[in-house]
């Protein structure tokens, strides 16, 4: 799948779902119970044991899943989970070469920042987006909206800490998608194999995204309808 299209799937999808579990077969009984709720942008963390095999069996065998790699630390780290098939990459930290790497690649890349600076200069290296981690902790949707007031063209993903309270918040606030993991596939919903329930709260996320956006394409209409008078 080219870059093109990744960014596209983030950017429509609005959600990508962290499948932080402990074992192979939990993470592939998340992700396909994630992608059967809607959700099919999937990132599969490097601390999962064998992530890159994980990456490479939900790649061939659901193509209609975008699977990315997360957690990713180093360039040579990187390499491995492309070879791997992993079509995104995805940092909790801001780790210039990765990005660097990525770019060079054409693989769409999203660093992990907490501060404006950090903002900047991810966005500087050409990351395709930026994500905020963890920014519950740190003023949640408020400060997503400030970042989002002091650099508007800089596409923010909010991670960590979003749950079905504050998700439609944060893309109120300016996020352009939102990074999920325990609140979307709860540990004891994969130790009871409940794929029902995973499927119904990727439902819930999915709605929480589309009423965030709802509403601001009604406030820019009120805006415009305003301006014309």
């Amino acid at each position: 799948m080219k870059k093109h299209a990744v960014r596209g799937w983030i950017e429509e999808t609005g959600i990508i779902a962290a499948v932080r579990v402990s074992s192979e077969e939990d993470a592939l009984f998340a992700a396909q119970a994630v992608a059967e709720g809607g959700i099919v942008v999937i990132e599969i963390p490097l601390t999962l044991p064998q992530a890159t095999k994980v990456i490479s069996h939900l790649v061939k065998n659901h193509p209609r899943m975008v699977v990315g790699a997360g957690g990713v630390t180093h360039a040579a780290g990187a390499l491995h989970c492309l070879e791997a098939g992993a079509q995104f990459l995805t940092c909790d930290g801001l780790h210039p070469a990765v990005i660097e790497f990525a770019v060079s690649q054409s693989v769409v890349v999203v660093p992990g920042t907490l501060t404006p600076t950090e903002v900047i200069t991810a966005w500087g290296a050409n990351a395709d987006f930026v994500k905020v981690v963890p920014c519950a902790q740190i003023g949640g949707e408020n400060y997503i909206g400030s970042l989002h007031r002091m650099f508007p063209h800089i596409p923010l993903i909010a991670s960590g800490g979003v749950n079905q309270q504050n998700a439609s918040n944060f893309i109120l606030a300016g996020a352009v998608a939102l990074g999920v993991g325990r609140e979307l596939i709860p540990p004891d919903a994969i130790h009871r194999r409940q794929q029902d329930r995973i499927g119904e709260l990727a439902r819930r996320f999915l709605g929480f995204v589309k009423a965030g956006r709802d509403h601001l394409a009604a406030r820019a209409a009120r805006r415009t309808a305003i301006d014309e008078d």
